[in-house]
Parts: structure tokens; C-alpha cells; sequence
């Protein structure tokens, strides 16, 4: 559809660190999940949305607890503000930043599951982001995306002891395995451990997110030309498996 591109959903930005506060545009939406990187140094990833709050990161590559910090300042109409700290604005740094669009900031209580949720759910792009704390025996939480995640990306944000992985569920593993966000480990297997995984809600069982803590999870499914989720078997050759998304 001419009228809605791919970047109205999602878009990637680079700019340089000026150890001044400022705002970086070009995104063309207000973005509600920044995931940025500095380039060159070997800080960690920051991943801030708009569910959680503007000055509350995490980091992919870490167990770590969710950190306050004063690195992005606002969402804004055409991308993001940032002020001095260095982890999104060390001097003279290159960064990436990638932006997802969610809600615009709207979020809404989803009661499908065995809890309720906090969700902003963008259904044209099959993404959302949902965050709820987790309950004693609590199995279950509703994702707002009104289809079938087919990636999930899950993280406690603030354990109550020790440090807290970030799952990942994918519909090409199954129910049954996951992966560390945070590691280079393999899949691991547990019994039925995202189970269920449907149009509604996914598992949440203790054993992915930590009882009694606020957590958060990021859902994906493939939209046509947009996004595609999958997976493929590498073949050692020079000539490498193709991979079919539907467009380029």
C-alpha cells in the first residue's frame, strides 16, 4: 500500500555525540521502543520505551536490573531528545539507534490473561510492548497484538535477587525452547516453557520471569512487506542459503 511505508512503523537513525543536549530527528514518527548503540565503544545497549518511561534502560547484552538514567529525555514527534550523559551522547562518538512505534505513548489494561497487563500494541506492524507484574502462579499475560507472536522478548527488569536473563520465545523453536538475548549459549529446552503462545496471551511462567517483579516483553509477528520472522539452516558454503523475506 503506496500510502503506508515501512518507515512509518520503523526506521534506523546514525548520529554523532556531542556531549550536548539536544534533540535527533529523522526518524518520522515518535518512536516508543529506542534501541541505541554507540559504535565504537564497548558500552552497553540501551533499550528505552515509552511503557517503561523515558529515563528507564535496559541493556541487551546484560542480566542487569533496569537502571535510571538521564540519557534520553523525551520522545518526540520526529524521533528523540538526549541530554549529556554519555551513554547516547559521548563526544564525538558515532550511534545507532533503532526505533520501533508502538502507540504513541497510549497504553491500555489487557485483562486476557491471568493478570493485567500494560500494553501498546501497533497491529498494523505486529508489534508490542507489554509490561506486568509478575503474580504467584500466574501463568499467563495478554500482548494486544491480536495475532500469533511469533517473537517474544522478555526480561524482568528489577529482581528481587541475583540477575534476571532476557528469554526469547520463537515460533521455529517452539514452546518448549528459548534463547538468551544476554548469551551465546544454545536453545535450551524445558518442557512447554512459553506455553500457551496464541492470539491472545503467552505463557509466563516463574521460571522466565522473576514472582513479584515488573517485567517487560517485546511481541513480534511478520507482517507482509514489512517484516518477516523466521528462521534457517546454514550450508558452510560461499554460496550461503537464501533466505525469503517477500521484499528487500
Amino acid at each position: 500500500n503506496s500510502a503506508t511505508q515501512a518507515d512509518d512503523h520503523f526506521n534506523t537513525v546514525l548520529y554523532t555525540g556531542n556531549a550536548t543536549a539536544r534533540s535527533i530527528t529523522g526518524v518520522g514518527f515518535q518512536p516508543d521502543w529506542v534501541w541505541s548503540k554507540a559504535r565504537g565503544l564497548t558500552q552497553s545497549h540501551r533499550l528505552v520505551d515509552s511503557n517503561r518511561g523515558v529515563q528507564k534502560s535496559l541493556y541487551s547484552n546484560l542480566t542487569d536490573a533496569e537502571g535510571t538514567e538521564s540519557g534520553l529525555t523525551a520522545f518526540n514527534a520526529d524521533g528523540f531528545s538526549i541530554g549529556t550523559e554519555t551513554s547516547f551522547n559521548y563526544n564525538t562518538e558515532a550511534f545507532v539507534a533503532w526505533n520501533w512505534k508502538a502507540n504513541g505513548g497510549t497504553t491500555s489494561s489487557n485483562t486476557d490473561g491471568d493478570v493485567t497487563s500494560t500494553v501498546q500494541a501497533n497491529t498494523d506492524a505486529g508489534f508490542s510492548i507489554v509490561t506486568w507484574t509478575q503474580g504467584s502462579g500466574q501463568t499467563d499475560v495478554g500482548h494486544g497484538l491480536g495475532a500469533v507472536p511469533e517473537m517474544i522478548i522478555g526480561k524482568t527488569r528489577t529482581p528481587s535477587s541475583g540477575s534476571w536473563g532476557w528469554h526469547i520465545f520463537h515460533e521455529d523453536l517452539g514452546v518448549g525452547k528459548y534463547l538468551f538475548l544476554n548469551a551465546t549459549t544454545a536453545a535450551t529446552s524445558s518442557s512447554n516453557i512459553f506455553s500457551p503462545v496464541n492470539s491472545t496471551v503467552f505463557g509466563s511462567s516463574q521460571f522466565l520471569f522473576q514472582a513479584s517483579t515488573p517485567n517487560v516483553a517485546y511481541c513480534f509477528h511478520s507482517v507482509e512487506g514489512y517484516s518477516k520472522i523466521g528462521s534457517y539452516t546454514g550450508n558452510g558454503s560461499t554460496d550461503g542459503t537464501f533466505v525469503y523475506t517477500g521484499f528487500r
